[in-house]
């Protein structure tokens, strides 16, 4: 290996960071406190019994658990070992477990006891490493490391460009696609991330992203690389959250805007007694929300990405001038989606047409983003059509509609299924839904298309209200007649509580399959 080249590789974030903090708290987990060094230790254990398990260079690891240390420190062990990460989710039903088991070819699966019921209908039979209490016929992960030796060893990755792990897509409209994450990309998204949110060694980052998303967008790696404090959390509990905050100092954590809701709107909500940085994607946020959060004592910041770009790949830069804005001026400002991440250059982000040429940036014209660069996965698993269809004209293919703002900011419209054709005229979902949400009686709302017969689409606003909240379908449509077109005006309103997936977003397809059932087509 050449002197001035080393291959990018996240273990050197956590070697580095038990070398440099050697007696501060690395990582929380309930009442487990452990350090830097010590959780480095684990690791090279972890690493060694994969190895003495058989693991060979390129094999899978799969792993099933909540917000543990045992999943933060997977994310170092099994690229130290050699093997390829492939964290699941833990909220899917066994059958999809099976068929992402079968299609990534799992040799090993790390799981949490209290999620053995997943793996019940496994098609295969790979070895099995079990956290806590359970049935199947598993190792015991804590015994198992316990008996292997500790002894520091280096990676032997010659090529950053190699997968270091395979996500999968949340699978909301068919079977979940293997999105193979590179050395190289996980590295440098991480030190964007660091960069972003403002990650320092005395910062403490609560984990509300489950860390099966996007490798928990990649702040695994860079929580570590910071020096910082990880403090797990297993599951969603709003009073929880507010509890860690304030008990651990918690300083940053990510979330997507429907946890944001959570919060601002819990009981238990009050001014945060130390400053706060929020890191939100997942869906665009609503000004309404971003203003509540800022309302606590919040600095958020707007990014957006998918599975295929690491998890984050724009984020919405804040400027100076804008401070000196009307506090919703500047929520609306947030809302946008914005510029590239540090780690790409501004050409790796475009808003085009049909034939891939650049929508005017006049804050209007419609386009589908496409990214390209660092942080794009490198292909989909074994599903090479699939992947040269996403990379056409050499570039990923979103499946979102923006806009591109003249001061080079984009904003996304919508998903391109989900834009309302009504009596000839294009309606942003988005756009609506940011107004529902301006009522002061709605929590959550999803707007989709419904048939008609004289306008041939017209949007229906699906609305959760907030506890203890009244309002009436007459109230919603009333209150967007004010901030909206009459034919952006949602023609019915439906209260009940929305579909959503495991990380947050929400369902529209459910919505809307319910809505155009019995039609052979799902336009009018």
């Amino acid at each position: 290996m050449p002197v001035h080249l080393k291959p990018l590789h996240p273990i050197d974030f956590l070697v580095r960071s038990a070398h440099v903090y050697r007696e501060k708290t690395g990582v929380v987990d309930g009442d487990v406190r452990r350090t830097y060094p010590e959780t480095l230790d684990r690791v090279y254990r972890f690493a060694r019994l994969l190895r003495q398990m058989g693991l060979k260079p390129g094999d899978r690891v799969a792993v099933i658990a909540p917000n543990a240390a045992q999943m933060l420190e997977a994310h170092f062990a099994v690229p130290l070992a050699g093997g390829i990460l492939c964290t699941l989710n833990i909220r899917l039903m066994s059958d999809e477990i099976a068929y992402i088991l079968a299609h990534c070819g799992a040799s090993f699966v790390l799981y949490d006891g209290e999620f053995e019921a997943l793996l019940l209908d496994r098609t295969r039979h790979p070895r099995l490493l079990r956290m806590g209490e359970g049935s199947l016929d598993a190792l015991d992960f804590e015994t198992e490391l316990a008996a292997t030796s500790g002894d520091p060893f280096a990676p032997e990755l010659r090529d950053e460009d190699e997968t270091i792990a395979i996500n999968y897509t949340s699978g909301t409209t068919g079977r979940p696609k293997g999105v193979m994450f590179s050395y190289r990309g996980a590295y440098l998204n991480a030190l964007a991330e660091v960069f972003h949110a403002g990650l320092r060694p005395e910062s403490v980052y609560l984990w509300t992203v489950p860390m099966f998303h996007c490798n928990g967008w990649c702040f695994t790696w860079g929580v570590t690389a910071a020096g910082a404090t990880h403090v797990c959390l297993r599951k969603i509990e709003y009073g929880r959250i507010l509890e860690l905050i304030e008990t651990e100092g918690v300083t940053h954590l990510c979330a997507a805007p429907t946890v944001l809701v959570g919060i601002a709107n819990h009981p238990e909500a009050k001014p945060f007694a130390r400053p706060l940085h929020v890191t939100t994607a997942g869906a665009p946020p609503s000004p309404h929300t971003i203003l509540q959060m800022e309302q606590l004592g919040a600095t958020v910041t707007h990014v957006y990405g998918l599975t295929e770009t690491y998890g984050p790949f724009t984020v919405c830069a804040w400027k100076n001038d804008w401070d000196v804005r009307e506090p919703q001026i500047r929520a609306k400002l947030k809302s946008r989606q914005g510029v590239p991440f540090l780690t790409a250059g501004i050409d790796d982000l475009r808003v085009v047409d049909e034939a891939m040429n650049d929508v005017p940036a006049d804050g209007e014209t419609q386009g589908e983003v496409v990214m390209r660069g660092n942080n794009v996965m490198k292909g989909y698993f074994d599903d090479p059509g699939a992947t040269a269809k996403a990379f056409r004209g050499g570039y990923f293919h979103s499946g979102d509609v923006a806009v591109m703002h003249p001061d080079g900011f984009i904003e996304i419209c919508d998903r391109a299924k989900d834009i309302i054709i009504s009596g000839g005229e294009n309606v942003s979902t988005i756009q609506v839904e940011k107004i529902v949400m301006e009522h002061p009686a709605v929590l959550e709302c999803a707007v989709v298309a419904i048939p008609d017969d004289k306008w041939g689409e017209v949007p229906k606003a699906f609305v959760t209200l907030k506890p203890g909240a009244t309002a009436t379908e007459d109230d919603v449509i009333a209150f967007c007649r004010k901030h909206l077109p009459g034919f952006k005006t949602p023609k019915a309103v439906e209260f009940c509580d929305l579909p959503k997936t495991s990380t947050g977003k929400i369902q529209k397809f459910v919505l809307r399959e319910r809505e155009w059932a019995g039609r052979d087509k799902r336009v009018n």
